[in-house]
């Protein structure tokens, strides 16, 4: 505890750049996926396509996407937030797509009965109704971005995995498990809240 003791406001810092990293990949995230798993649940051609493409983005080893982004955008956040949205693709754009296509068929149709446009109905009806598998799918997403952020010290994006970088390189274990302890407690604790929300969204719609 000595080194967490006397360095405690280092580990503040790289626990703050980790969750911004986390917080702009988790943003940028969702405003792709969201409008893809709309056009998704209306298509299954695209459907088809979009998962094949994400899944294949997902496939990569995160430490050889985060290299591959170095030539591209240098080094620093920006490749870091870009590699961690493609990784997040997949799990938000399935989800989205998979709780629009399970609203009830016959809420649509009385919607539709009531006169919905399509926008109005995808605002109003279906949405709502998909948010908790949509809130389950960023569960799944925020959990996994944070434990890939760590990787990205590796270009020189800062947060927790610089102290676990830095813990290996001086054999420094007090380091090294204070970077990877505080990540794995963010987790827990963004984890923990996401699945109250999603359970109380859950909980409202049987109702």
């Amino acid at each position: 505890m000595t080194w967490t003791l006397n360095n405690y406001d280092r580990l503040l810092q790289a626990l703050g750049e980790h969750v911004m990293l986390v917080g702009t990949a988790l943003a940028l995230s969702l405003a792709i996926a969201l409008p893809l798993g709309i056009w998704a649940a209306r298509s299954p051609r695209a459907l088809f396509v979009i998962l094949a493409v994400t899944g294949l983005l997902y496939t990569i080893p995160a430490l050889a996407l985060f290299a591959l982004m170095i030539p591209i955008v240098g080094l620093g956040a920006v490749p870091a937030v870009t590699a961690i949205v493609l990784y997040s693709l997949l799990v938000l754009v399935r989800n989205v797509a998979t709780g629009i296509r399970e609203v009830p068929r016959d809420v649509i149709e009385a919607a539709n009965g009531m006169g919905f446009g399509p926008w109005r109905r995808l605002v109003r009806i279906e949405l709502p109704l998909a948010l908790p598998v949509i809130i389950a799918g960023i569960r799944i997403t925020a959990v996994m971005q944070i434990a890939v952020a760590t990787v990205a010290a590796f270009i020189s994006a800062g947060g927790l995995g610089d102290l676990i970088f830095q813990g290996i390189a001086e054999a420094s274990d007090e380091k090294l498990l204070a970077g990877a302890v505080t990540a794995s407690l963010l987790a827990v604790v963004t984890d923990e809240t996401l699945r109250r929300f999603e359970g109380r969204l859950r909980a409202g719609l049987a109702d």
